[in-house]
């Protein structure tokens, strides 16, 4: 016998020593009762957070006190088998344990309507995807219990953040959003979150499962070789999920990404899509065909530029387009704005993000570019955002511009505090910058940015040319916390939901606001221009999405889908310029008309953007509107002129953001 073996064997005798058991051998497997006073309170403790879960839960108490009891029986059982079969029934445990985390998983991000949805094939990988995980643990720990007990917690953890994002903002939790966790925890505080009864019963199962892999003892006798092989494995496991999941796109609105590809497996696609690729068709020579179609032009500024403010207002939307007209505050909810009829041109644009991930509207608006050709769930700002890149901000600096930002929130949030610099902004403003003497609910309200935009203003030297990006903060969501400081102005009558009247009374303060910042530049001498839209829709109560659509947030046409993603904005001027309703676009054309209104001769890019504009009016990250089809079409779709100019458009862009030598005709 070696000493390995003799050192097993005196292991396993001194567990019998240690504890008073029952013992029973059958077929080479030893069934061990032990009794073991830690276990008592172990057994209470877990009855008393089981109790807890299911009244907050809402569920049974009876569930609870029946998964004690066989918590407790468990943490008195004991499971050993014969030395030669240890390493098989490893394996065995590790593979088995990897299948119930994915059914777990998906069990609990999912109603069951949708848990049938996801491919055979699919369901295969996002077991891989676990297996991957079980085995690297087993490799650095050549623990069997050790592997199943972290991997299962680590995997449950990871999909309990998706069971919480999800609930404050109504889309899933991605790779893009790592980069993003500091800004999303200094928001978390305003939202509710709610443990339903398939997370109680998640919980419950797993504690179940850990007491269960506690008490099999499997001591692997060639720990060395067990590394190598758990290790080998895992990189197949990667290997495999990466052939088998070639053309399949990462999912990351609502809970696609869970239904259709297993949310394990669409965040390493995630993952595998972080990585921007040349695309199609893309060279040098592709460049430069493109810039002797729009030659440079010389940017000199002239005496009677205007100032620029725009507002990009947070979570401002006109619900009215989810539901045809059907909405029905107890009283208007933009009575100013609906009134502006003068010098204005007003509409509705495209949005590429909903609920959340704001800085990505502001990034199309500035640069031009769109969300279309990024990776699903990205955030350009933390992402790809290491270089200057050409910008609306750059145009208007090179005409002479002061530029200035204003944000009444954390410097750090979505880096702003880095991103702003590189985009050419000069003086920033942020939440240290303001008195916090005019909060609605826990933010700045918009009077009081607008103050400091117009007390900017005023102190302006002559002959100054301003120009200010200023993205609030008062709407933000959520909005199912009770203020003493906030009551409701407006509730929406065609049901109860508490967060849809909170939302629907800030609007009607941001409108208030707006008339305050439109009345006074009305006063003033020199000529001014107003941007105003809105970053995304806010995430309501999904009940509420139903009354409105009849189908709530699954199940949508491509047209439906894209009224949640519609928001609105105008172009105002304090002199005489075009007056055009019911204009239809998207973000990141805004900068083009910016420019226009103005009387800004249009550089190089935005030359073609306004070309684009006429084949293709409005896109975002998900379709695109076009005109030869006359309605929304997926990019996959696009053929014959359409493709011709998304592919110019993908080809800037690309040399826009990732090329070390830009075009010096459309970004200089």
């Amino acid at each position: 016998m070696s000493g390995l073996q003799k050192n097993e064997k005196q292991k396993r005798e001194k567990r019998c020593r240690q504890h008073t058991e029952h013992e029973i051998i059958k077929f080479g497997v030893t069934l061990r009762w032990e009794h073991k006073t830690g276990y008592v309170a172990a057994g209470a403790a877990a009855l008393a957070v089981m109790l807890f879960l299911c009244i907050y839960g809402g569920v049974n108490a009876g569930y609870a006190l029946g998964a004690a009891a066989v918590f407790f029986l468990l943490l008195h059982v004991s499971i050993s088998l014969p030395q030669q079969a240890d390493g098989p029934c490893a394996a065995v445990l590790v593979a088995l344990s990897a299948w119930m985390t994915e059914t777990l998983i998906q069990y609990l991000l999912l109603e069951e309507e949708l848990r049938d949805k996801i491919s055979t094939n699919h369901q295969k990988l996002n077991v891989l995807c676990c297996l991957a995980v079980y085995l690297t643990v087993l490799a650095a720990s050549a623990r069997p219990f050790v592997a199943c007990s972290v991997s299962h917690v680590f995997l449950m953890l990871f999909a309990g953040i998706d069971y919480f994002v999800y609930q404050f903002r109504g889309n899933e939790f991605s790779f893009a959003d790592v980069k993003a966790a500091l800004t999303g925890i200094s928001v978390a505080s305003n939202y509710r979150f709610v443990i339903e009864d398939r997370a109680v019963y998640a919980v419950l199962l797993s504690v179940l499962y850990l007491a269960l892999v506690r008490g099999i003892h499997l001591p692997l006798k060639h720990k060395g070789f067990a590394r190598i092989l758990s290790f080998s494995v895992a990189v197949l496991c990667c290997i495999l999920v990466g052939q088998k999941s070639v053309g399949t796109a990462v999912e990351s609105w609502e809970q696609k990404g869970t239904y259709r590809n297993g949310y394990v497996l669409n965040f390493v696609l995630g993952i595998r899509d972080s990585f921007v690729s040349k695309p199609e068709g893309y060279s040098e020579a592709a460049v430069q065909e493109l810039e002797r179609e729009y030659p440079a032009i010389e940017n000199r500024g002239e005496k009677d530029d205007p100032t620029i403010i725009v507002i990009m207002n947070e979570s401002f939307a006109d619900l009215s387009v989810l539901s045809d007209g059907k909405l029905s505050p107890s009283q208007p909810v933009t009575p100013f704005l609906d009134s502006m009829n003068e010098n204005i041109i007003k509409g509705y644009a495209l949005s590429s993000v909903f609920g959340a991930k704001t800085p990505d509207s502001e990034w199309e608006f500035l640069t031009g570019n769109s969300m279309a050709f990024l990776p699903e769930g990205s955030v350009p700002y933390q992402q790809y955002m290491r270089k200057t890149p050409y910008s609306l901000v750059s145009t208007l600096q090179e005409r002479g511009y002061t530029c200035m930002a204003v944000h009444p929130y954390y410097a750090t949030g979505w880096s702003r505090n880095k991103v702003y610099p590189r985009l050419g902004f000069t003086e920033m403003y942020f939440l240290d910058s303001f008195d916090e003497d005019q909060l609605i609910r826990k933010y700045i309200s918009d009077r009081q940015m607008y103050e400091k935009i117009i007390e900017r203003y005023e102190e302006k030297d002559e002959g100054e040319k301003l120009f200010v990006m200023g993205v609030t903060m008062q709407n933000h969501g959520g909005y199912q916390e009770i203020y003493e400081d906030f009551s409701n102005s407006v509730v929406w009558r065609g049901g109860y939901f508490p967060d849809v009247d909170q939302y629907l009374s800030l609007i009607r303060e941001s409108d208030a606001a707006l008339e305050y910042l439109i009345h006074y530049f009305e006063q003033t001498d020199e000529r001014v221009e107003i941007v105003f839209f809105g970053d995304h829709q806010p995430s309501l109560n999904r009940l509420f999405y139903r009354t409105q659509n009849g189908k709530g947030l699954s199940g949508l046409t491509l047209e439906e889908l894209e009224e949640l993603f519609t928001v609105p904005f105008f172009f105002w001027t304090n002199y005489e310029s075009e007056t055009e309703r019911a204009a239809f676009t998207s973000l990141n054309y805004l900068s083009v008309v910016t420019l226009e209104r103005a009387g800004i001769s249009l550089p190089p890019y935005q030359q073609f953007l306004k070309e684009l504009q006429q084949e293709i009016p409005a896109m975002n990250a998900r379709a695109y509107y076009s005109n030869a089809e006359g309605g929304f079409l997926h990019y996959e779709d696009a053929a014959s002129t359409d493709r011709e100019w998304l592919d110019k458009y993908r080809i800037l862009e690309y040399n826009n953001m990732f090329e070390k030598d830009k075009s010096s005709v459309f970004f200089p």
